[in-house]
């Protein structure tokens, strides 16, 4: 009998549409952290202490080395980080050391990385939100909708967009996506 090996819905390869990218990304781990009642100075001491992370602001993001720190509701933070095991709780569990209820959505969303010069003109076919610079700088973090899905945009540097959504709705989304790229009339 053969031993289950895990399969990323969307593989790993990027996906080229001229000089722009999308990139589904299985590698990173997503661990929620919801603030205890009274703990929010606790739980800012303990992202400082335990990642050099900053609270982010309502519609914001922080980073340190390769996490980010994504704030969902007020009382919520998404921790986006590489992690190639199955311990993504265990390790944000361990460094918050009690001030943060931690749940892994590691299995729950994913994650695609968009990166070129039409990007921000693709996601503006998708997103009701203003993407331009003044309105959306980088590290600026919203939940939206897209397609009629639920998504997180956060903007990585000037040409990339992290797109974070339901991972039961991967392929409708990834298609979505990929077929904004195609109406471009510059593709």
């Amino acid at each position: 009998m053969g031993s289950l090996i895990a399969t990323p819905v969307l593989g790993t390869d990027p996906i080229e549409i001229g000089a722009n990218r999308i990139t589904p990304r299985p590698d990173l781990a997503m661990v929620s952290v919801a603030t205890p009642r009274g703990s929010e100075t606790e739980l800012a001491a303990a992202l400082k202490s335990g990642f050099g992370l900053d609270v982010p602001d309502a519609t914001g993001s922080t980073q340190s080395d390769d996490m980010f720190a994504l704030r969902m509701t007020p009382d919520q933070i998404l921790l986006v980080f590489s992690a190639t095991d199955l311990s993504a709780e265990g390790f944000v569990k361990s460094k918050l050391g009690g001030a943060g209820y931690t749940t892994d959505q590691s299995d729950a969303l994913m994650v695609l990385d968009l990166d070129g010069p039409l990007t921000r003109a693709a996601l503006e076919r998708l997103c009701p939100v203003d993407l331009h610079d003044n309105a959306f700088p980088v590290g600026a973090n919203a939940r939206t909708i897209m397609e009629h899905m639920g998504a997180t945009i956060h903007r990585v540097s000037e040409t990339e967009f992290r797109l974070i959504a339901a991972g039961s709705s991967a392929r409708s989304f990834l298609h979505a996506v990929e077929t904004s790229f195609h109406l471009l009339p510059e593709a």
